[in-house]
């Protein structure tokens, strides 16, 4: 493990923090890391378009539009999964902060 993984994994965890406070834009970070592979991480569309549907709830234009990009590259069923796990991460994240 190198220290460029290191770094993003911190990156990834400190974007989490600001996911989890509501800051649309950490979710829309995440979501190009997962869209794109950078910083070291898979590309993960379920991932990534779970990450721009949070951040287009909170009116980010721009992942509104990356969310549609993404989406002709998935089958329903993933983009079903990724709708799943939005909701999933909004449940868990109001409850916490409850």
């Amino acid at each position: 493990m190198g220290s460029s993984f290191k770094s993003a994994q911190f990156l990834i965890e400190s974007r989490l923090r600001d996911a989890a406070r509501g800051d649309s834009d950490a979710c829309y970070d995440l979501g190009m890391v997962y869209s794109s592979g950078a910083e070291g991480v898979d590309v993960d569309l379920i991932e990534a378009h779970k990450w721009f549907n949070l951040a287009a709830m909170s009116g980010s234009e721009r992942a509104m539009e990356c969310r549609a990009e993404i989406a002709e590259d998935m089958t329903a069923r993933e983009i079903i999964e990724a709708q799943k796990a939005a909701r999933a991460w909004l449940v868990q994240t109001q409850a916490r902060a409850a």
